[in-house]
């Protein structure tokens, strides 16, 4: 039996968040420019959407470039982004195939005109898809996002579109730019790295985190099928007492 079939489908995450993390440590290891990380990342970030949708997830949400990724080496930024053009363009008939819906989240207009076009383009042409939901992250910082949010809501208070008393939880929600989105249930780190490093701070507030020693580039199925399953291990009491989960649980029986 494969670790797929021994997973519970009735506690599926609806919502998996990737740091891929490690392309250029996999890189040095071999003895190659971390360029040849992030081209050998691509079967992972295939692997893990195929993965994903196979257990029934909604939404996968990949970390694929910072804000602060900005400001590393030029000729790696500009390889980064041409790599962003080529496999947007080379995967575009296979998320129309399995029925992938593409979103992008962050400062796109950082984005180089090429890499924004096509991104447009693969957006748009997927938009009516029906399957799971993958969504990009890119020149995005968290802080930097919920700093748009405040910037937003500050803005409908002061032309009286909104009152203060009126600002909760669910209206700096909508302001997020993963509005449409389910929180985060399943966070993944790869490479051993324990730390978010500016990501989805907001949405990751209940979140279960996961932490690998895999090298992102080294990432399969399998390896998200584990950790799936450490996450259905795990117990998830948002802020109650196993004893209430236990008592609801017997309610719904």
């Amino acid at each position: 039996m494969s670790l797929l079939e021994e997973l519970k489908k009735n506690k599926v995450p609806k919502h998996i968040a990737i740091i891929m993390d490690g392309n250029g440590r996999w890189a040095k290891k071999k003895g190659m420019a971390r360029i040849f990380g992030h081209r050998n990342a691509l079967t992972a970030v295939r692997e893990s959407v195929e993965a994903a949708d196979d257990l029934g997830t909604e939404a996968i949400t990949l970390y694929a470039f910072s804000t602060e990724n900005w400001k590393r080496p030029k000729l790696e930024v500009d390889a980064l982004m041409n790599l962003l053009v080529s496999a947007l363009k080379k995967e575009l008939p296979e998320f129309q195939r399995k029925q992938v819906k593409v979103k992008a989240i962050g400062r796109l207009l950082d984005l180089p005109k090429k890499a924004k076009a096509t991104l447009n383009n693969v957006i748009e042409s997927t938009a009516n898809n029906t399957k799971i939901t993958l969504t990009f992250c890119l020149s995005y910082g968290s802080r930097e996002e919920i700093t748009a949010s405040v910037k937003k809501i500050a803005e409908e208070v002061k032309n009286g579109n909104l009152n203060t008393e009126d600002i909760n939880e669910a209206v700096i929600q909508q302001n997020l730019y993963t509005h449409n989105l389910p929180d985060v249930d399943l966070m993944i780190r790869t490479s051993g790295e324990q730390r978010l490093s500016n990501y989805l701070l907001w949405q990751l507030a209940y979140a279960e985190l996961y932490f690998t020693e895999t090298l992102w580039p080294d990432f399969r199925r399998e390896d998200l099928f584990k950790a799936v399953e450490v996450y259905q291990n795990r117990e998830r009491r948002f802020g109650k007492t196993s004893e209430q989960l236990e008592g609801e649980h017997e309610q719904t029986i």
